[in-house]
């Protein structure tokens, strides 16, 4: 079973999964939880407790990276993690290494940038898999300065897929993302959609894309590229100009603020909780030697939702912790340059070849993950409040 994330935080409501309405529309083929999926998921994770393997993780002090990261120490793996901490946060790896189950692996943390060859080498020496992470991710950030999202995103792929084949590593799993299917107008998206890329971020994660294939014909490297829709989930970082939507709304309610929608609230995203996104991974990177192809995936919950469904969910999950968010309302304002319209996946192929199965949907992945998200909301008010009171003195 996967670890679950809730009954952490002392001063939180009871730890119960906040059973929410399932308001997203479903897509045709629905097989949450099958129980063929669950099964090989489960098989896989006994063997890799009983024959523990080394990963690297670069990102790892990430979103994505920490919880990869404490799912393979809770299975006894030893994992070594590559960050420069430009976006990662040293706090998610503190909290990761504190938790009991954690004991149970290794892990070692080289300090170094993915532009930089030589640590990327370094780090890859004695990895059995790679799961690629580290990357500028943000639509807007890359419209703002495409150099720099091109400089990481693509340079940086490139050193970390020759540094893992220059060590012998078995297999490199890596992020690429739902941006590359543009304006595709098909739904739900299949991987040979096809559309006008809308971003410079997209770009690079097509570029990933282009290069792995190459990869894996020239140099016999295997890889897998794992294009991810909207993922969420506990150490999603709320702050900054490039939050995502679900912890940025959470802590804007609590501190009872706005919640601002580019455009009318009818866009859509396929929200995945990220203990799927860890699923895929794992299957991913033990499976590619049978595979005998750079092959791409989506990974999603395969349920379209729109912002505005989006938003009654969390004010709804919220109402128990502020009785007051009820009466909240969200902001509209015009569509944002680059935004994709509609997006949702269909996660048939990762399915068949992979035997993935999403174990939350958008709607138990927020029951799951709230308790952290408050509890976080919290923890962040805290200093400018100590602040605010030392400005007043």
């Amino acid at each position: 079973m996967l670890p679950q994330h809730c009954s952490r935080y002392p001063h939180s409501p009871p730890a119960r999964p906040i059973e929410f309405p399932l308001r997203g529309r479903a897509l045709p083929k629905d097989t949450m939880n099958s129980a063929a999926g669950t099964l090989a998921y489960t098989r896989l994770r006994n063997t890799l407790a009983e024959h523990p393997r080394t990963w690297l993780i670069t990102g790892v002090a990430g979103f994505i990276g920490s919880n990869i990261l404490e799912d393979l120490l809770t299975l006894g793996q030893s994992v070594i993690g590559l960050d420069n901490f430009s976006t990662g946060h040293q706090a998610n790896l503190d909290q990761v290494l504190s938790l009991p189950a954690a004991s149970k692996g290794r892990f070692r943390l080289f300090r170094g940038d993915i532009r930089d060859l030589n640590a990327c080498r370094k780090a890859c020496k004695g990895a059995d898999y790679v799961l690629h992470h580290a990357a500028l991710g943000s639509v807007p950030r890359s419209i703002q300065d495409p150099l720099i999202s091109n400089s990481v995103n693509v340079d940086g792929f490139l050193n970390v897929v020759l540094a893992s084949k220059e060590m012998g590593v078995k297999s490199v799993v890596y992020a690429s993302s739902c941006a590359v299917y543009g304006d595709s107008p098909e739904l739900p998206l299949k991987e040979d959609s096809t559309g006008q890329l809308l971003s410079p971020y997209a770009a690079t994660k097509l570029a990933n894309e282009i290069y792995a294939a190459v990869f894996q014909r020239t140099y016999g490297l295997p890889l897998v590229g794992l294009r991810y829709f909207n993922i969420f989930g506990p150490r999603q970082d709320p702050n900054g100009d490039y939050a995502a939507v679900i912890p940025r709304w959470i802590a804007k309610l609590l501190n009872g603020e706005s919640c601002d929608i580019h455009g009318d609230g009818e866009t859509s995203r396929d929200f995945c909780y990220v203990d799927n996104v860890t699923q895929a991974n794992l299957l991913a990177a033990t499976a590619v030697p049978s595979l005998g192809g750079a092959e791409v995936y989506n990974v999603a919950a395969g349920r379209e939702t729109t912002l505005n469904e989006l938003f009654r969910m969390i004010r709804l999950g919220l109402v128990g912790y502020q009785p007051s968010i009820a009466a909240s309302h969200p902001v509209y304002g015009p569509f944002r340059e680059g935004d994709i319209r509609r997006s949702a996946a269909d996660i048939s192929r990762i399915q068949l070849q992979l035997d993935y199965e999403p174990t939350h949907t958008t709607a138990q992945g927020l029951g799951q993950a709230l308790e952290w998200y408050v509890e976080h909301s919290q923890k962040s008010a805290a200093p400018a409040e100590e602040r605010a009171i030392a400005a007043v003195r």
